[in-house]
């Protein structure tokens, strides 16, 4: 535990890698160069190493989700050597450092997931991160912590306020991430521990399928499912009405009261400007709005998932013609799910199409366009193929029945697709 544990490594910019250690319990960031690409080189920048407080955590086991955007490190985790110090921090740039409020309504004892910037539309000004993560909520009729899930959001553009919130973040919202399977008689089999996320990103950038893994925490049984969201649907969440609960020991509803202008959590923009009055940053947002958010962060509505599906255990996936989910299995083997459009309806049929034993899996990662799966572990990597074509047969019908998207026929053969070769 006294040793180094890199827990973050981003590209910053076209030469320079980001990475922050554990530093035996005193964290610290410095920053690789690497050279321009073709150029094989590897060195530290001595002059570059500082503290990494609020950037990486002083334990390497301690929950991590961190993203750069525009030179600055995104970072959700726990801050303080004993973990009691929780909170989204932007820090590295040239802008004043931002974190979140000490604050168990905005967030109480959380295990961030991931971190991604999502854009909203081609204005700049409303790009916004978003963070995944759990967290411990008291119910009404119950004295224990339950585990919830939640998905949050900050604006890039965020300077904090201008007498409050200063040197706080001014647009955190945050939303709750459900993940059930109906089961007989209308019971409903809920997964609420987030374990990881992925963005099956499109063209534009600005509408990614949100694949997400959970658990259950349940003392019944013990399993796990993906869920898949629209970010058009965790928008409108975004967009609806905040919750509202007078105490822990009250139940959650709906705040029926007067939103004030801007509304809470929007980035100052072109949208927000009024004729009599300009909002060209969060340090013009009156007191009122900054007061409103840091009482009410939440959102009462769930995004609503649109498929669901068992799994053991996954961590990385891949996009071709169609969408196909790459599952690492605590039995160490890696399931490749190919997930198929229904034409009558807007429904999807998952299929397993094959079984790759591996081993024990820590994570996996597949680089575009070489469809080659790396899994590693804590015995190695490992190099693995995603198309074995061969194992479908000689014939056409045996090829396409398969339905694998890495394969297809090539007159004679089954063998690897090609996306740029004639078929």
């Amino acid at each position: 535990d006294c040793a180094n544990y890199v827990r973050v490594l981003h590209p910053y910019n076209r030469t320079h890698l980001l990475a922050c250690g554990t530093g035996a319990f005193h964290p610290v960031c410095a920053f690789v160069y690497v050279g321009h690409r073709g150029k094989h080189t590897f060195s530290l920048d001595p002059a570059s190493v500082e503290t990494g407080r609020g950037r990486c955590p002083h334990e390497p086991s301690r929950a991590l989700a961190s993203t750069v955007i525009g030179g600055e490190l995104y970072a959700g985790l726990t801050a303080d050597f004993l973990g009691r110090d929780p909170g989204i921090f932007r820090s590295t740039g040239t802008r004043s450092a931002l974190r979140t409020e000490v604050d168990q309504r905005l967030l109480n004892d959380p295990k961030f997931v991931a971190a991604y910037l999502i854009p909203d539309n081609n204005d700049r000004d409303n790009d916004k991160a978003y963070f995944f993560f759990t967290e411990k909520v008291v119910e009404a009729d119950s004295k224990e912590h339950a585990i919830v899930s939640r998905v949050a959001r900050v604006c890039v553009n965020d300077a904090g306020g201008q007498r409050v919130l200063v040197n706080k973040w001014s647009t955190f919202n945050k939303a709750r991430l459900v993940c059930s399977v109906p089961g007989p008689g209308g019971i409903d089999t809920h997964f609420d521990e987030l374990e990881d996320v992925f963005l099956l990103r499109t063209k534009d950038g600005k509408s990614p399928e949100v694949y997400a893994l959970f658990s259950t925490i349940s003392h019944i049984f013990q399993g796990s499912a993906v869920c898949v969201y629209r970010m058009a649907d965790i928008r409108e969440v975004f967009n609806g009405p905040f919750a509202h609960r007078e105490s822990p020991h009250h139940p959650g509803g709906v705040y029926a009261g007067r939103v004030p202008y801007p509304r809470p959590g929007v980035c100052p923009s072109k949208t927000t400007n009024q004729p009599r009055r300009q909002y060209g940053s969060t340090k013009d947002f009156p007191d009122e709005v900054l007061h409103f958010a840091r009482a009410r962060a939440a959102h009462r509505k769930e995004p609503w998932h649109w498929g669901c599906q068992w799994a053991h255990h996954w961590s990385a996936r891949w996009q071709s013609a169609h969408t196909s989910v790459l599952l690492p299995t605590d039995a160490g083997s890696v399931l490749k799910v190919v997930v198929l459009q229904k034409t009558s309806s807007s429904t999807t049929e998952e299929v397993v199409l094959e079984e790759l034993q591996v081993f024990k899996v820590i994570t996996i990662l597949v680089p575009f366009p070489q469809q080659m799966l790396y899994v590693g572990s804590s015995l190695g990597v490992a190099q693995v193929r995603l198309h074995q074509c061969e194992t479908y047969g000689t014939a056409c019908a045996e090829c396409c029945l398969a339905r694998d998207p890495y394969c297809a026929w090539d007159g004679t053969a089954c063998t690897r697709y090609q996306p740029s070769g004639k078929r």
